[in-house]
């Protein structure tokens, strides 16, 4: 990823062509290819934090453009720039002491953390007053990681959706607010019935901030009901109150909910703090989860998931609920590859082919690595028709999808496919087996071939 300290009189549309300006001192990181990176603006007049917190933002994958003043970065703007992801600006700067550049750039609806080597509650009030994501005291080496783990918690909330449930127009509307600064998906309901209509609509909402006091449906019921649907590692809940009962926490977390807030002593920087406690906490315990039952290499589920689901889709093809078909793919001459250019690149062609049937299947499909250059998809719904065009698709797609090495080489790669339908065999080992059988048979007819049945 490229650090660019950029002179704002470089003609924008060169940039955007990716030339790069050359002033003293300016910095130019590795560009290792990636072209969709998303842009940070950072504004600090320091030499050693710009490089270091640029650098450091570069490494986590973002493209990161540099300037050293308020002048400089509303320049940058002014020319037309309006692709920044978010900017992570100095509070204090040559001509603008006094955080003034954090309005300018919030007015351009840029998503904003301060960097700040002051914590009086001047410098935090006027951070949590402009709506900016967060402020950062330059006190340890540990703020550029925190940084950095914000701004990437800032692109997993792109596609991350939450709830607020309050009767009270304002306090919903408020919450709202300030989860949009953190560019969350936000869908609001004004008591328990709305949001349970809500969560059926949008089943992937992964927090629900309720209120206690609500017509219809309270926040307890409504923490119930959402209970009764899905655990605390799959939906966060927050209650919210103002009432004066002592117990309200306490009551509200054994009921289901994961956190509690109290609506008196409300702070932005606490509420902040809270939601993405819990987002952070689904987002472990998603990985754990995918730890289990996902190839660390691939990324496709593991031959143990296969078998623990895949005998759950068999009893439900077995009930005639539906169909179910078997592909076992074997990538041709594997060895080969691994003793010609090492196993580093192995590991990259089973990547490839990887992504190649991630990206070809559909989600309802079950595919998973079972066993080095071995895959095997379970195909639910897709007739026996289709499913002869759909492997011969994946095996034409992998031959014209050559390996490419970063020395110019190109790796040609073929497949060869095994297929089997559930009403051939009594059993998922059955079909696997069949399934198995064919691609030996494709094998020894001559390899990048489909066998069905």
């Amino acid at each position: 990823m490229p650090i660019t300290e950029v002179d704002p009189s470089f003609p924008l549309a060169d940039r955007r062509r990716g030339a790069a300006p050359t002033p003293p001192g300016s910095h130019q990181a590795a560009n290792h290819g990636v072209t969709d990176a998303k842009q940070i603006l950072l504004v600090e007049d320091s030499k050693v934090v710009g490089t270091l917190l640029g650098n450091k933002l570069c490494q986590a994958g973002f493209k990161v453009v540099w300037v050293e003043s308020m002048a400089k970065a509303m320049a940058v703007l002014d020319l037309g720039r309006t692709d920044f992801f978010c900017a992570v600006l100095d509070f204090s700067l040559p001509d603008a002491p006094d955080g003034e550049i954090i309005p300018r750039l919030v007015a351009r609806d840029i998503p904003s953390l301060v960097f700040t080597g002051n914590l009086s509650n001047t410098v935090r009030e006027l951070a949590w007053g402009n709506n900016v994501v967060d402020y950062v005291l330059k006190d340890n080496p540990f703020a550029y990681d925190y940084i950095v783990a914000t701004v990437r918690r800032l692109e997993r909330n792109l596609t991350t959706k939450v709830l607020v449930v309050d009767d009270s127009t304002f306090s919903r509307q408020m919450m709202a607010d300030l989860l949009r600064v953190q560019l969350l998906m936000v869908y609001t309901a004004g008591n328990g019935r709305e949001a349970m209509a809500v969560l059926d609509e949008h089943p992937d909402i992964k927090l629900v901030i309720t209120d206690f006091h609500m017509p219809e449906m309270d926040g307890f019921k409504l923490t119930q009901s959402i209970r009764q649907r899905a655990s605390r590692e799959e939906v966060a809940i927050v209650g919210i109150s103002s009432d004066t009962d002592r117990t309200m926490a306490a009551r509200f977390i054994k009921y289901g909910a994961n956190d509690f807030i109290i609506k008196q002593s409300f702070l932005a920087e606490e509420f902040y703090s809270r939601v993405n406690q819990c987002l952070d906490d689904l987002e472990n315990i998603r990985r754990l989860r995918d730890a289990a039952v996902r190839d660390f290499l691939t990324g496709l589920y593991n031959r143990r998931y296969f078998f623990d689901f895949g005998h759950k889709l068999f009893a439900n093809a077995a009930r005639k609920n539906i169909t179910l078909t078997c592909a076992m793919i074997d990538i041709d001459y594997f060895k080969r590859v691994n003793d010609t250019y090492g196993h580093d690149v192995g590991d990259v062609a089973l990547r490839h082919i990887a992504d190649i049937l991630a990206h070809r299947l559909r989600e309802s499909d079950l595919v998973a690595r079972i066993g080095g250059e071995e895959f095997c998809v379970l195909a639910v719904n897709v007739d026996a028709a289709s499913v002869r065009t759909l492997c011969e698709e994946l095996r034409q797609r992998v031959a014209d999808s050559p390996l490419k090495l970063c020395e110019g080489q190109s790796v040609p790669l073929t497949v060869s496919i095994g297929v089997a339908v559930s009403g051939d065999a009594f059993s998922l080992e059955e079909m696997v087996k069949r399934a198995d059988e064919r691609l030996y048979r494709a094998k020894q007819s001559g390899r990048n071939r489909v066998v069905c049945s």
